[in-house]
């Protein structure tokens, strides 16, 4: 999700309070995917739906 042109992933911390992140770990068992596959998953489709990234 966040490669940079050679094809690395970045690392960067998020702070999320106990409610939201208790909502996106069972979102993402849900979905058979981890926390982090479902966060990118979350960004890739914002990013794709307001136009800012491509396929």
């Amino acid at each position: 999700m966040a490669k940079e042109s050679n094809g690395a992933t970045k690392t960067f911390l998020l702070r999320v309070d106990e409610e939201t992140m208790a909502a996106l770990e069972q979102w993402a068992a849900d979905e058979f995917r981890s926390v982090n596959g479902q966060l990118q998953w979350i960004i890739a489709e914002a990013l794709k739906k307001s136009g800012r990234k491509k396929k």
